[in-house]
């Protein structure tokens, strides 16, 4: 579960705390997520300068799906409130520029997910992919399971291309599954080039936020032809860190959605938590796992040893 509580409002209430801002003082920008405009409005420059390092920009011709207020205010307490009718959401007072774009992914994948015309519906995963000649490893993990170490262990192998290391969206076509990046960039800890090394020169003078994470500019990390916006689905990882339990097994189509139910969808950033969305997305995922191979990944071993496994799977698979 993420580390902040977020509570539904009523429009009334949405439009009380509306009028109540002073537009005049925010700065607002608009950020293309798969199709899906999502207006910020913020009144913290560093968060401004963050998300359009993260996020395509939208033209300011197209009316946004959903909004997101970033504010601070007297109380200084953490809260996010969360109107469904107009895909509104309310952050008082978060430092922490994740939070903030893990709820504007969201605000996007309820849009997509609700959207009633199969044309359009995107089903969101928070997970990351690589890809190598048009086929993608998904790697799917809890907060702190190594998901993130992973994805760049895996890009500093040259065959490997970069689509996304946090969220991303699927659609099924056919018998094929095509996975869409979310995000320009990556958002990303320091701990990166500790685990390897032979990104410390290409990340050094990066400026770090007061959490020690980054806007990585990946096209400028591993190059531009090394950076793909979509791929096609071969194989899924779930990660889990655990002692004593088996290190990497195969999983049944079952057993895997059972599992992603058990962890709640390894996505600690759901703002709609009804019993239906749940039901959906667990019919989602076990639909994934019927159509793709998944796997049980226990990184307690070291990145290294981890990162061996993941290197083997995409010998066989992609």
């Amino acid at each position: 579960m993420a580390a902040y509580h977020v509570q539904k409002i009523s429009s009334k209430q949405k439009d009380r705390l509306v009028s109540k801002i002073n537009f005049s003082k925010l700065l607002a920008r608009k950020a293309d997520i798969h199709g899906t405009c999502i207006k910020l409005f913020c009144d913290s420059l560093q968060t401004v300068r963050m998300w359009e390092g993260n996020f395509n920009p939208m033209p300011d011709d197209i009316r946004p799906h959903a909004r997101l207020f970033s504010l601070t205010d007297k109380s200084g307490r953490l809260r996010v409130l969360y109107e469904p009718n107009s895909s509104t959401v309310f952050i008082y007072n978060c430092d922490y520029y994740g939070w903030i774009k893990s709820i504007a992914l969201a605000l996007a994948s309820d849009y997509l997910w609700d959207s009633p015309s199969l044309e359009n519906r995107r089903y969101p995963v928070h997970g990351s992919l690589v890809d190598v000649n048009g086929r993608a490893l998904a790697i799917i993990g809890q907060p702190k399971s190594g998901k993130t170490t992973l994805t760049y262990g895996l890009l500093t192998h040259k065959k490997f291309n970069f689509l996304t290391d946090d969220w991303f969206f699927v659609r099924f076509l056919g018998g094929k599954i095509q996975v869409f990046s979310a995000e320009k960039n990556s958002y990303a800890g320091e701990d990166i080039a500790q685990n390897w090394p032979e990104l410390a020169g290409r990340i050094a003078g990066l400026k770090a936020d007061n959490h020690g994470r980054s806007i990585v500019d990946v096209a400028h990390l591993f190059g531009a032809s090394r950076v793909r916006k979509h791929s096609v689905l071969a194989a899924v990882v779930l990660l889990r860190r655990e002692k004593g339990k088996p290190v990497w097994r195969k999983l049944s189509p079952r057993t895997a959605a059972r599992w992603m139910v058990k962890h709640d969808f390894c996505n600690p950033h759901q703002l709609n938590r009804s019993k239906a969305r749940e039901a959906d997305q667990a019919a989602f995922f076990a639909k994934l796992f019927s159509k793709a191979p998944v796997y049980l990944l226990n990184t307690t071993e070291t990145p290294a040893g981890s990162l061996a496994r993941l290197l083997k799977l995409a010998g066989k698979r992609m």
